[in-house]
């Protein structure tokens, strides 16, 4: 007879050493499907409080950037201000949800009386008055633009083309708020007229805005992409 290793027997209650093997690897192995997966954002190395502090900061830096673009005030025919420049910028960097989150805090800001908007004034007043849609149009521009830069991983084409559909919504909703307003405090105007006051002198500036946002977004957008890769 041929000599046969003796095993002993697995003790009751106690797994043989090989079924514990696999039963550690079953639940720890990060390639199986077994619920033992890290948590996702474990899994894409993040840290959910980092990343909840980038975007609070994200969005401080957002908000100020649009405080201080709007006490610009380019001394031409008909001055104007570097607010939708501003707004651009933030949306396609940082995209949608950060860039309607920085007007917000900055709308929040100018109701509470803070002399963030153009001219450094602040109130209700400012928002309810006859140029108040402007201001709150730009909701509409941070949201097409910063979901469009997203999209399209910022192509210019892209880039450009959501700025101007944003800044154009921004007219429509400005303009329609101007004349309602205009209208219940001092008469009604026509459409003409209000273009002529609040639009078409601010084409070709908002023009130019929109082609410095691109460039400037094309070239810190890599930047900022690597820092958060290697934060």
């Amino acid at each position: 007879m041929k000599n046969r290793r003796l095993r002993d027997p697995p003790r009751p209650g106690i797994a043989p050493a090989a079924a514990v093997d696999r039963t550690f690897s079953a639940v720890y192995n990060p390639e199986t499907e077994a619920g033992s997966c890290p948590p996702e954002s474990l899994r894409k190395g993040g840290d959910p409080v980092n990343s909840s502090l980038r975007r609070i900061l994200t969005v401080a830096v957002g908000a100020a950037l649009i405080t201080v673009c709007s006490w610009i005030s380019i001394p031409l025919t008909i001055p104007f201000t570097l607010q939708t420049f501003a707004v651009c910028l933030i949306s396609a960097l940082f995209g949608a949800p950060s860039g309607l989150l920085s007007l917000l805090v900055y709308v929040l800001l100018g109701l509470a009386g803070l002399p963030v908007f153009s001219g450094f004034r602040g109130g209700a007043g400012v928002l309810l008055g006859a140029t108040g849609g402007y201001i709150l149009g730009f909701f509409f521009t941070a949201l097409i633009v910063g979901l469009a830069a997203s999209a399209r991983k910022r192509s210019v084409p892209a880039l450009i083309l959501s700025m101007a559909a944003g800044i154009l919504v921004c007219y429509a909703f400005g303009t329609a708020w101007f004349m309602t307003v205009y209208a219940r405090n001092t008469g009604p105007v026509g459409l003409r007229a209000a273009l002529g006051w609040c639009v078409f002198p601010y084409l070709i500036p908002d023009a130019v805005k929109i082609l410095l946002a691109v460039w400037l977004t094309r070239r810190l957008h890599p930047v900022l992409s690597k820092k958060k890769s290697g934060a």
